[in-house]
């Protein structure tokens, strides 16, 4: 894939793939231009060629796991410049997006990319996900790629969930040791692990998985912890390995 034509054909493959809804094209073109042509934006993958795989190929390849209307509220958890959150919203209109990130600069690029899409329903929150109080048990689905070990991005995502919400989570190849300390966390927090599902967003794309969890009852009330806590001491026993981009 090169040049304008390439990227417009591979959009509008992903698309037909999903059968996404009008104007989608546009706005997942806008933000691979948006990514090519902000000198700050915060990802190491910015030419539209490389960005259609490895950003919104990668970020939609989650429409697999949901059915169609079943998703009401749904918080992308460390958003950085976008992923998976706003590919999402853009495919879903119907839903109700919280793209949640720490860090000022990022968030900042996160409102200017909302508005080149004109993504409607898409809220930007400049906070940690400790510290956001209006977002405790308000969400149905919690989406997270390349943010830390699996134990600690259940700690940060599980007291946002209603009871019935679900948390995906983005990973590599896998790792048993990782996954069976997530398993513990998740039993921990409330949550149900689901078999990890194998997806192939692109091709050529290697070790995708998503690891599915489902809340089946609340989560402690000593949850979350204060700021840094998760990654200090994570649950689980032993800590993860961090996602891989």
């Amino acid at each position: 894939m090169s040049g304008p034509g390439g990227v417009n054909a591979a959009v509008d493959g992903l698309v037909s793939r999903y059968g996404l809804p009008p104007g989608a094209a546009e706005a997942l073109l806008a933000l691979t231009d948006l990514l090519a042509h902000e000198e700050h934006a915060p990802s190491a993958v910015r030419a539209p060629s490389a960005a259609v795989d490895v950003h919104l190929a990668d970020s939609l390849v989650a429409l697999e796991l949901l059915e169609a209307g079943s998703v009401g509220t749904i918080v992308d958890l460390g958003s950085g410049a976008g992923f998976p959150g706003l590919p999402l919203a853009i495919a879903l209109p119907g839903a109700r997006f919280t793209l949640l990130e720490a860090n000022a600069r990022r968030a900042a690029f996160l409102r200017r990319a909302v508005a080149a899409t004109g993504v409607r329903a898409v809220d930007v929150v400049n906070a940690r996900a400790e510290e956001w109080s209006a977002g405790l048990a308000a969400c149905d689905l919690a989406v997270v790629r390349a943010l830390a070990p699996l134990p600690v991005v259940l700690e940060y995502a599980a007291p946002l969930l209603r009871v019935g919400g679900a948390v995906i989570a983005w990973r590599g190849r896998p790792d048993p040791e990782a996954e069976s300390a997530g398993a513990r966390a998740a039993d921990e927090l409330g949550l149900q692990v689901l078999p990890p599902r194998r997806v192939y967003p692109y091709a050529g794309a290697e070790h995708r998985y998503l690891h599915l969890m489902s809340k089946v009852r609340e989560t402690p009330a000593r949850f979350p912890r204060r700021p840094g806590m998760a990654l200090k001491r994570p649950l689980g026993g032993v800590p993860g390995r961090r996602a891989a981009r």
